[in-house]
């Protein structure tokens, strides 16, 4: 069955003067505040949507490649992993950058980085950001 998840953004005033807050309406988690310099210069306590963009990327890739490794019958004991979203002013997203440390009993450091691939190609964020480059750098810990 599929879902719906729901965020909403009140922003006021212009978009360099401008300040928003973000809500995360589904799971009521949250609201954070929003604003031009936190997306295009130094963050001081607020997000961006870049911020939230590499927190579903990274969350999502750690499924999906948790879902592969224990489907071919080695569960991960962990996986961290990080998501790098680099934003260009004038430009848009330039690029994302995974980076994915894991602890995989019974594989070995090519089958980790294989299936770390394959998570990369087919999490559902990584397809809603095909347009963008994606990088991968997987580190198997033994």
């Amino acid at each position: 069955m599929a879902t719906t998840r729901i965020a909403t953004t009140n922003w006021q005033g212009s978009l360099m003067e401008g300040a928003g807050t973000v809500s995360l309406d589904s799971s009521k988690t949250g609201t954070f505040d929003v604003t031009w310099p936190s997306r295009a210069e130094e963050p001081q306590g607020r997000t961006s949507p870049e911020e939230l963009i590499a927190a579903a990327h990274s969350s999502c890739f750690s499924m999906a490649l948790s879902h592969g490794l224990a489907g071919a019958g080695n569960p991960p004991e962990s996986l961290e992993t990080t998501a790098h979203v680099t934003f260009q002013p004038g430009e848009g997203i330039t690029g994302i950058a995974l980076s994915v440390k894991g602890r995989v009993p019974g594989i070995s450091a090519e089958d980790f980085e294989a299936a770390a691939q394959k998570a990369k190609e087919n999490c559902p964020v990584s397809k809603a950001l095909a347009g963008v480059s994606i990088t991968l750098e997987a580190e198997f810990l033994a």
